[in-house]
């Protein structure tokens, strides 16, 4: 496991003798994933960002040990997926491939149809048969592509091989989700001191038409909006080399469908402010953190909030371990937070817990493992507790962990505290 060092980041590589062996054991004779550049499973099984144009994978076990691999690509990707399908997952000598399974690049320009394609790399690595081939593919398979495999002369079975091998990071993908968690840390501490040096706007004319309304807040000269942190979070993840992926949340105040103020309302002091960040880095590993503030709250609601919700984190943090059921981890921190009174299975638009605690993380803000699984060394979760409630608000602390041979290791760290403080 990395120290942390950004000088020991570690080359990608995808171990393929995981699909292998899922093949062999499922007694079926290869595996098939066709998808774009944003289908996760076909950029862990190629380490290609690729583009908005399909492509696809055939692996294959050989008769004796590790197999054979083709990934067909439209031709503008050929010189990246030489790169990174093929150079990069050769052993240190040269001499072959780091997990024993051979791998051929295919990129052609004739305009087949990747569904076409994948299906003649299948007749050539398993050769003509008279019998039906049995081939596994994600659940996730593009309907065409479905087809034309079926057509060929394959019968399709759903697996999910890639999900579980992705969920069980390797060193490199851990060096690479906590460069990216440090940098979602940078964003929470960016928002934290933004609120903290926020004050009140006293020429607020809102508040004096609403007696019972406490002034709007202003900061840098201007008014401080939701959209308007959102905004200095993102300029900040910039900064730390990592995308917003669209995933920058700013919550503000607590209606229990979740919806916050508009972008363009202000914030005002004794309000929660939610900031959940999932950020994406260069090599497309996620990072996961959620924090809370109230700039000058009365100390009623929010801070008995605050101190459930830390205490239920805490629960949850201490029941991570290997082989435990996730659905242990999410139990430990309902029960925490119904001792403090506040209802573990609320309806709709009623007061108590939010959403599930334990997912994984990844390639993706939302991945394997999740209930249903047991807990393994190398799972990378996000681990969240949140109570709400329709009028007084939100409270939501989340951070991402790595679960290790004895416990956890968080991969970032921020503090918990509910008033903010410049960082």
């Amino acid at each position: 496991m990395s120290d942390g060092s950004d000088s020991l980041c570690r080359p990608l590589r995808t171990d393929l003798t995981r699909i292998t062996e899922a093949v062999a054991a499922a007694d079926a004779d290869a595996f098939v994933a066709v998808g774009d550049g944003f289908d996760a499973d076909r950029r862990y099984l190629t380490r290609v960002p690729g583009s908005d144009r399909a492509s696809a994978v055939v692996v294959a076990p050989s008769e004796n040990a590790g197999g054979r691999a083709v990934y067909c690509v439209p031709s503008a990707l050929r010189e990246q997926a030489d790169r990174q399908f093929i150079a990069a997952a050769r052993a240190g000598d040269d001499t072959g491939f780091h997990d024993s399974v051979s791998r051929e690049v295919r990129a052609e320009r004739d305009g087949s149809h990747m569904g076409e394609r994948a299906a003649a790399a299948v007749r050539d690595l398993l050769g003509d048969a008279d019998e039906e081939r049995s081939l596994l593919v994600p659940a996730s398979i593009p309907h065409d592509a479905a087809v034309y495999l079926e057509r060929a002369g394959n019968e399709l079975a759903s697996t999910d091989a890639v999900a579980t091998a992705r969920s069980l990071k390797t060193d490199a993908e851990i060096d690479r989700l906590r460069r990216v968690q440090r940098a979602a840390v940078a964003g929470v501490a960016r928002a934290e001191t933004v609120l903290a040096e926020s004050t009140a706007d006293d020429a607020d004319a809102a508040a004096r038409e609403r007696p019972n309304r406490r002034p709007a807040l202003r900061w840098d000269g201007s008014p401080l909006t939701a959209e308007r942190l959102r905004r200095a979070v993102n300029v900040t993840l910039a900064a730390e080399g990592v995308g917003d992926a669209g995933d920058t949340a700013v919550a503000v105040g607590g209606s229990a469908n979740g919806r916050s103020h508009s972008r363009t309302d202000q914030i005002r002091p004794g309000e929660t402010v939610v900031v959940s960040l999932s950020p994406r880095g260069p090599d497309g590993y996620r990072g996961d953190v959620t924090r809370t503030f109230v700039v000058d709250g009365d100390g009623g609601w929010e801070r008995r909030a605050s101190v459930a919700v830390e205490a239920a984190r805490e629960a949850a943090l201490a029941a991570i371990e290997a082989g435990v059921p996730v659905a242990t981890v999410d139990g430990e921190a309902a029960a925490e937070l119904a001792a403090y009174g506040f209802d573990p299975n609320p309806g709709p638009d009623e007061s108590g817990a939010t959403r599930e605690t334990v997912r994984g993380v990844g390639l993706r803000r939302h991945e394997a493992p999740s209930n249903g699984t047991n807990l393994r060394p190398d799972h990378v979760v996000a681990v969240e507790a949140g109570v709400r409630d329709p009028t007084a608000g939100r409270v939501r602390l989340g951070d991402l962990v790595v679960v290790t041979d004895d416990g956890y290791e968080l991969l970032a760290e921020h503090p918990l505290g509910i008033a903010p403080e410049p960082r």
